[in-house]
């Protein structure tokens, strides 16, 4: 071989390593950037409505399509999440609104609100055609679920609102959902106060009933559009962990409002993830709760607004339900930056 021969090839192999060299930097750089660097956000939420916005985030975040690392733990009740995340094993946990301030007064502001995950979830269901809004409740029976619960609270607040006494309308309380619904079926004249999805599963298994109305409207129209909101669920995040990782709590808000949107967006796949995940073991039933779960994720001053309102509606019918006072500013993200 010549020197020009030899000179040639030794040019030509340079190139080939060069090039060589600059595609397994790029592979280790793609590499790089797939990995999730910062910390493992735990997630905790439970088997209802609160959750449906969220499952279209797990099921990202389990085929590793998530800015975020995530770890999330699935309950029957908020009464298993509480705990968890005042001991510092979850960082942000899905809960009821009231559960919510209740948790703020025992950690001593220790969590603050993130976002309004769900609105309003109750329903009038029945089969009498001839009950439209609250103020058709006078002298009715109602059957409900959990006396001195929220429910029970909103029901009252607006019985009054529409000029109602107490002495005007009468209140069964049932100690679960399915009772209600027994109820309904066997009685043509029964109003049944009844959640989502239950209302929706009720509708499905007896055609003769009906949602004959939604709380959330008639707390609307009692607000004027200007006040709260009927607020069932909300996300709080520990402050601990807040301060520590901003960017992590600023990326699962964006990701929360993502997978909130594809909810609402696309109701037959979110109806499949609830069955999936054993929220409506039906999927007719899942398919007509979703537009009716109030899904959303509501942030900042119009978060603020909608929930202090709607706290305040609850502690005046009793301060315990809240956590024996209103919350402080802290309380709502955003307030104390």
């Amino acid at each position: 071989m010549t020197n020009d021969s030899m000179t040639v090839s030794i040019f030509f192999i340079q190139k080939i390593f060069k090039k060589l060299g600059i595609a397994f930097f790029c592979c280790l750089f793609l590499i790089g950037c797939g990995k999730k660097t910062g910390p493992e956000v735990r997630v905790g939420a439970m088997k209802g409505p609160t959750a449906i916005g969220l499952l279209h985030l797990m099921e990202e975040a389990g085929e590793n399509r998530t800015e975020n690392a995530y770890a999330f733990t699935m309950a029957t009740g908020a009464d298993e999440l509480t705990p968890l995340i005042a001991k510092g094993e979850l960082d942000i946990a899905l809960v009821p609104a009231n559960v919510a301030a209740i948790l703020y007064q025992k950690t001593d502001g220790g969590i603050c609100v993130i976002d309004i995950n769900t609105l309003g979830v109750l329903y009038m269901v029945s089969a009498d055609e001839g009950v439209e809004n609250v103020a058709d409740l006078r002298g009715k029976t109602v059957y409900l679920t959990g006396k001195g619960t929220t429910p029970d609270y909103v029901l009252q607040y607006l019985l009054s609102e529409n000029g109602i006494g107490m002495d005007e309308v009468t209140l069964e309380y049932r100690s679960e959902a399915t009772e209600v619904a027994v109820l309904l079926a066997e009685n043509q004249e029964a109003v049944g106060l009844l959640p989502q999805p239950f209302a929706a599963l009720a509708c499905v298994k007896n055609d003769k009933l009906a949602l004959r109305f939604s709380m959330t409207e008639e707390w609307d129209k009692v607000q004027g559009g200007e006040g709260s909101r009927l607020v069932t669920g909300v996300t709080v995040v520990r402050t601990a962990f807040l301060s520590e990782h901003p960017e992590a709590v600023t990326t699962f808000l964006k990701e929360h409002a993502e997978s909130a949107a594809y909810a609402v967006d696309n109701q037959a796949d979110t109806a499949r993830l609830c069955v999936e995940a054993g929220i409506i073991a039906d999927g007719q039933a899942a398919l007509q709760a979703i537009p009716l779960c109030g899904i959303t994720c509501m942030t900042g001053e119009e978060m603020k607004r909608a929930l202090s309102g709607y706290l305040a509606v609850l502690y005046e019918k009793n301060p315990e339900s809240v956590g024996g006072s209103l919350p402080e500013d802290d309380f709502y993200y955003g307030e104390k930056e």
